[in-house]
């Protein structure tokens, strides 16, 4: 999978599970480690760990298994690695406190289009 379908593939997976305020970050001209960044947050912690577990699953079956994953036990903030993109999924005042957003803040942030 190309790094865009790789993104686009990511973004419809949080969507399905109804993740808030999705936004993608091209890094692609900041950092070689990786094109994509996606943050996303979910309700409450339960929310955060679906989101999690979805995506893995699904980049799973597509024979695009995560390279790490971290915090799935806490569920206030998971990481994973795709390679070409990385996703957080947190919980809002975790994302809040961290501001991804802002600290990539010359990045190209925009809400993706749902499928």
């Amino acid at each position: 999978m190309q790094s865009e379908e790789l993104k686009h593939f990511t973004v419809t997976a949080l969507d399905e599970l109804k993740a808030v305020d999705i936004r993608v970050l091209d890094v692609r001209e900041m950092t070689t480690v990786t094109d994509f960044m996606i943050v996303a947050s979910g309700r409450s912690d339960r929310q955060v760990k679906a989101l999690g577990d979805n995506l893995v699953r699904k980049a799973k079956q597509e024979g695009h298994a995560p390279l790490g994953v971290e915090g799935e036990r806490q569920g206030e903030w998971i990481l994973l690695d795709l390679c070409d993109v990385v996703v957080h999924i947190m919980l809002p005042e975790i994302r809040e406190f961290y501001q991804l957003e802002k600290l990539w803040g010359t990045a190209d942030t925009k809400r993706e289009a749902s499928p």
